[in-house]
C-alpha cells in the first residue's frame, strides 16, 4: 500500500510582493490569446480586440479624470488652506505693529513728562542756587 508521504514532495516558495500589476498583465495576456484561438474569423477577433482596448482606453481615460479631479480638489483645498494661515499671520502682523505704535506713543509720553520733570528740577536748582543763602533760610523758616 502506498502512501503519500512515501515519496518525496517539494516545496515551492515565492516572495510576495507581486501584488495587482502582474495580475492585471496576465489576464490581459490570457484574453488575447484566448481571442487569437476562438473559433471566429480574422475580422471578428480584429473587432473584438478593437473594441477591447477602446473599452480598456476609455475606462483608462475615465480613472485619468477621476484622479486629476482629486488631484485638483486636494490642490484648492491646501490653497485655501494656505490662503487662512496667510491672512492670520497679516492679522498677526498688523496687530503687531499696532500695539508697537501704542508702545511708542505711549513711551514718547513718559520721555516727555520725564524730561519736563526733569528740566523743572533743574530750573528750581538754578532758583535755589542764585539766592543768597539768607533767603535760603527765611524761605525754610
Amino acid at each position: 500500500m502506498s502512501h503519500r508521504d512515501d515519496g518525496p514532495y517539494y516545496v515551492i516558495e515565492r516572495e510576495s510582493g507581486g501584488g495587482v500589476g502582474p495580475f492585471l498583465l496576465g489576464a490581459l495576456l490570457g484574453a488575447g490569446v484566448a481571442l487569437l484561438f476562438a473559433p471566429r474569423t480574422g475580422e471578428e477577433t480584429q473587432q473584438d480586440i478593437k473594441d477591447r482596448a477602446v473599452r480598456i482606453r476609455d475606462a483608462a481615460e475615465d480613472r485619468m479624470r477621476e484622479a486629476q479631479d482629486q488631484i485638483e480638489e486636494r490642490l484648492e483645498l491646501a490653497r485655501a488652506d494656505l490662503m487662512e494661515r496667510v491672512e492670520a499671520v497679516r492679522e498677526a502682523v498688523e496687530s503687531g505693529r499696532e500695539a508697537a505704535h501704542d508702545a511708542r506713543e505711549e513711551l514718547e509720553g513718559k520721555i516727555h513728562q520725564s524730561k519736563a520733570a526733569y528740566r523743572a528740577g533743574v530750573d528750581a536748582a538754578k532758583d535755589a542756587a542764585s539766592k543768597p543763602a539768607a533767603e535760603q533760610d527765611e524761605a525754610e523758616a
